[in-house]
């Protein structure tokens, strides 16, 4: 499959590029860029990848997928000109401003019989993927509880005004990985931390509570701009409790100029003295991280179009996820909990 990349920001140039060329099955074909500085990296990263300054350049030369991962308020019109072109799509996060507006995209789709899919990477974390085989394997029992706690000292990546904020940033994807985790969510409460900043006021941080249908209950929180960097997950369960502080070990590669292709077997182990600690009657034991591989993503998705099955992470799946934020900056504005039975699109 020959996937073009829309877009060659930090997006584009650490959190895609790398991982299509470490995927098999397919290649990273041409890339849309037009800033004369992301053209130049291109050309030194991706040395004869054609270049074009439009999508609709790309989409005359041919392609089989894009991946749309332009600033967040140009991606609905973007992937509806994919859509149209009868091209198939990942769209990165957040894929659209609502979940009313997901639905638009996905029933685009649908109606034109393309692959929608949507770049909830972090599914594939090491932290994650090391809790998901926990919580399979039964070895926590019932899962009662989550909590999952991602601080970054970035403030140079948080996007700011009203169509960024951490919330549809970080939040696209700690809420996804709630979801994967324990399932449909009923009810949210949250808390916004607000800064004014030139482009307007931002959500630089967010405490959210998440009830589940199942019963469980997720307390999510994140931040940028409080000088802090913390990874911790902790899940509390019928048959014991799990705690992990890990490391965002494929991103530290990726900006140290590592590249998934160059190791696959050892890449995004996090390290042994970042495992996490399983207490349950027999006592205490560390767990081995599963391996993080971004790169899983794109095989996932090649093998979806291919064999006409549903896609990595689907278009429904990403609404989900909208509907929560959706609820959640409802709730930070009202004062009270949202079910998800209010949000239009979920």
């Amino acid at each position: 499959m020959k996937i073009g990349v829309v877009g060659y920001g930090t997006g584009g140039r650490h959190f895609h590029a790398p991982f299509i060329a470490a995927a098999r099955g397919v290649s990273l074909a041409d890339v849309v860029a037009r800033a004369p500085a992301t053209v130049a990296a291109v050309q030194a990263e991706l040395p004869g990848t054609p270049i074009f300054s439009s999508l609709a350049a790309m989409l005359e030369a041919g392609v089989d997928a894009v991946t749309i991962t332009t600033p967040p308020q140009t991606r609905r019109a973007l992937v509806l000109e994919a859509i149209a072109a009868g091209v198939h799509v990942i769209a990165d996060k957040p894929f659209a401003p609502s979940a009313a507006t997901a639905r638009e995209l996905a029933e685009a789709a649908r109606v034109k019989g393309v692959t929608l899919g949507v770049y909830h990477n972090r599914r594939w974390d090491a932290d994650i993927r090391t809790l998901r085989k926990l919580i399979d394997d039964g070895r926590l029992g019932t899962v009662w509880r989550l909590h999952s706690r991602m601080d970054f000292d970035d403030p140079a990546t948080l996007e700011a005004g009203p169509t960024g904020g951490l919330l549809r940033d970080l939040g696209s994807h700690v809420v996804d990985q709630a979801l994967w985790l324990l399932g449909p969510v009923v009810s949210v409460d949250a808390q916004l931390d607000m800064v004014d900043l030139p482009e307007g006021p931002t959500d630089a941080g967010f405490v959210l509570t998440l009830r589940h249908e199942n019963g469980a209950h997720s307390h999510i929180s994140a931040s940028k701009l409080n000088h802090l960097s913390c990874r911790e997950l902790r899940a509390y369960g019928s048959a014991g409790s799990y705690v992990a502080a890990g490391t965002d070990v494929q991103a530290q590669a990726i900006f140290a100029g590592q590249r998934p292709a160059d190791d696959p077997q050892g890449w995004g182990y996090d390290a042994e003295p970042h495992w996490g600690t399983l207490r349950t009657a027999a006592g205490a034991v560390k767990i081995p991280s599963e391996q993080g591989r971004y790169h899983a993503y794109y095989e996932g998705f090649a093998e979806a179009v291919r064999d006409g099955t549903p896609p990595p992470v689907t278009a429904e799946a990403a609404i989900a996820t909208l509907a929560v934020l959706d609820a959640a900056r409802r709730s930070a504005t009202e004062g009270r909990s949202i079910a998800l039975s209010e949000i239009v699109g979920a």
